[in-house]
């Protein structure tokens, strides 16, 4: 497993946590906000980050991975906002069906 990806888990889910304590009315609770976190931090880093590394200047994958640290920030950051963004569509949608 690469240290992007592991990096980039990690960092889903303290971005889902994170989302869920800065939204109350959101929070799903720590286990929950972490496994969403988690998903949206992977699906984040290794879907949209062919997408997004590009726009950043950083050419393909050589440039992303090990232990450069403008890498890992690069990680840390899509993970991050992946994993506090699918946190905070899931606590959105949860709501709309409780009818909140």
């Amino acid at each position: 497993m690469p240290i992007d990806l592991i990096i980039q888990l990690v960092s889903g889910a303290v971005g889902g946590n994170l989302a869920g304590a800065a939204l109350k009315n959101i929070n799903m609770g720590w286990l929950m906000n972490s496994v969403l976190g988690i998903i949206g931090g992977g699906a984040t880093g290794q879907l949209l980050g062919p997408i997004i590394n590009p726009m950043l200047g950083m050419a393909g994958t050589a440039a992303t991975s090990g232990m450069d640290p403008i890498a890992i920030l690069n990680s840390v950051l899509q993970g991050g906002v992946g994993g506090g963004v699918l946190m905070a569509l899931a606590g959105v949608l949860k709501g709309l069906v409780a009818g909140k």
